[in-house]
């Protein structure tokens, strides 16, 4: 179908450092598939006050929230849904005619593919990172029965404050632990960053493990899943999070749930042009 912009075309927006082509693909496909008068952009900002205050002002739908501004918009927001409120750290925000509420599909996306993916949680854990997605894989973890855990962080005041608000171990770095699950939730691996090339785990941790999770979404196939796809490592992608977190997204955005044919047709389009 042919959509016409026009004066009542809803926007809705995404804010990252790295802004990529991912989620714009991915909502503006489904608007097109589902006929909706929506249109999807994505952006970043050094102001993420003066960003959120535009968003209000102008009547944008809906904002995604990336790093590093998770945690920085909460002040700037009206509500917090539980979701967001139990993490402390915000995704996704919805204008309501001037009211800011925030979200965090994050959570709900790694809550799913925990289940979906039968990762047991009798295995320990090791998390990296202890910014706002780390929160959300934590708060995942616990509610999913995750009991023996480690949060690795070279922040020493973030890491041991979400290693304490869970009830895991904190750790400045990998010394001495043992991990059946391999979690990273931080930049390294991210397609433009510094360490872009780099491996999150060293291969030692990794042949030591039974599952990785990899959270950074772009590229589709960062060096750490590599490596783990080529020792037969059981593996969920952050693809497969960005994917899902996505849609909750649009859902919140637009009140319409695609079918999961259509969403499937929609992150494979994602995927192509990210």
């Amino acid at each position: 179908m042919t959509r016409q912009l026009n004066k009542d075309t809803q926007v809705c927006m995404s804010l990252a450092a790295r802004p990529s082509n991912y989620g714009t693909r991915f909502h503006n496909y489904l608007y097109d598939a589902l006929d909706l008068d929506y249109l999807y952009k994505a952006f970043t900002t050094q102001d993420i006050k003066g960003a959120i205050t535009g968003v209000r002002a102008l009547g944008i739908r809906g904002c995604a929230i990336s790093m590093p501004f998770k945690e920085a918009v909460i002040p700037l927001v009206d509500e917090l849904d539980e979701s967001a409120r139990l993490i402390n750290s915000v995704n996704t925000i919805v204008n309501s005619d001037g009211y800011l509420k925030a979200y965090n599909t994050d959570y709900l996306a790694i809550a799913q593919l925990l289940r979906q993916h039968q990762v047991p949680n009798s295995l320990t854990f090791a998390l990296k990172g202890s910014g706002g997605m780390a929160k959300a894989v934590a708060c995942a973890l616990q509610q999913a029965g995750f009991t023996q855990g480690h949060i690795i962080s070279r922040n020493a005041d973030t890491g041991q404050a979400l290693a304490d608000l869970y009830g895991y171990r904190y750790q400045a770095d990998m010394r001495g632990v043992q991990a059946g699950l391999l979690i990273n939730a931080t930049p390294v691996g991210m397609q433009g960053g510094a360490e872009a090339d780099a491996l999150a785990f060293s291969q030692e941790e990794i042949a030591g493990a039974q599952v990785i999770f990899e959270v950074v979404a772009l590229p589709a196939q960062t060096p750490l899943l590599k490596k783990a796809q080529a020792q037969g490592k059981a593996v969920v992608t952050g693809a497969e999070v960005f994917a899902i977190q996505a849609v909750e997204q649009f859902v919140l955005y637009t009140g319409v749930r695609p079918s999961p044919e259509l969403f499937a047709e929609a992150a494979a389009y994602a995927r192509q042009g990210a």
